[in-house]
């Protein structure tokens, strides 16, 4: 009976200092960064942005794109923030989620406002956006932070309204730089229909896609993989109103409603580029 006190307290003394080591290795405080999968069922996110997933495809298009929870990501133009709703609980913990906005030149009007929504959304709720930055910029002149300090640059229907500001090549020098050797650009837009020409297209929203990947080429970026995960073969591309006609936009409100909305969100590239490693 001794002897199996004994052993019975020797195995306690071991799982003490066992859990003592273990509580060494991890310090209190320590972030664990949540999966995509939780985050994508987040209540915080609204049933209106998650209703998207189904065209948008965030989980698929972040694994294609190589994103992950370390990594220092700046995204461009996020607009009112629906991937910010995903990309910033992802990376608070062990990462750092950059929103890049354009620097507001009037009180008023889209920059202006996207400031105030996105400043609110993170401010309203430090919780999962309390890690987030948000950083202004200039498009023609941008410059997005340090050279060569992040991982990954992500821009999410967005190129074309660079091509039509006319800031399309700085902007993706600019991508150029703040990205590391070996760093990711990841592209989403519109695609145009083969063969057609980026003026033939300037007022539709939709972008040829070797226009887009001359735009990185030309930059210094490499063409590393394209991916079908946002097409949509439904999208005819031929509407009087441009892109704008399918939801979520829906430009011509109740006019063909169902149509449009049986058709779906637009028909989408999705381009993966690196920047050289020296």
């Amino acid at each position: 009976m001794k002897t199996l006190v004994k052993m019975v307290c020797a195995m306690s003394a071991l799982l003490a200092i066992g859990s003592l080591a273990h509580a060494q290795k991890a310090p209190a405080g320590a972030g664990t960064a949540m999966s995509i999968d939780t985050i994508l069922a987040g209540d915080w996110r609204s049933d209106r942005n998650k209703a998207r997933d189904q065209y948008r495809h965030p989980k698929q298009t972040l694994e294609f794109f190589g994103v992950a929870p370390t990594q220092t990501l700046i995204e461009i133009y996020p607009g009112g923030g629906w991937y910010a709703e995903i990309l910033a609980p992802l990376l608070k913990d062990k990462g750092h989620y950059i929103a890049a906005i354009i620097k507001p030149d009037r009180p008023a009007g889209e920059a202006a406002d996207d400031k105030k929504g996105l400043r609110g959304k993170f401010n309203a709720d430090p919780a999962h956006f309390g890690a987030a930055k948000v950083i202004e910029f200039v498009p023609k002149t941008a410059v997005l932070g340090l050279p060569g300090s992040a991982d990954i640059v992500l821009t999410f229907r967005n190129v074309h309204n660079m091509t039509d500001e006319g800031s399309q090549v700085p902007m993706f020098k600019a991508f150029f730089d703040v990205l590391k050797p070996g760093g990711t650009l990841g592209v989403v837009d519109h695609r145009a229909k083969p063969g057609t020409t980026l003026a033939e297209n300037k007022s539709t929203g939709y972008l040829p896609v070797d226009a887009v990947i001359k735009l990185a080429t030309d930059a210094g970026f490499k063409l590393v993989a394209q991916s079908e995960i946002n097409a949509n073969p439904k999208d005819t591309k031929d509407y009087a109103k441009g892109v704008w006609t399918l939801p979520p936009t829906l430009t011509l409100k109740d006019q063909d409603r169902e149509k449009y909305l049986a058709i779906g969100e637009s028909d989408r590239m999705t381009l993966k580029f690196v920047k050289p490693a020296k």
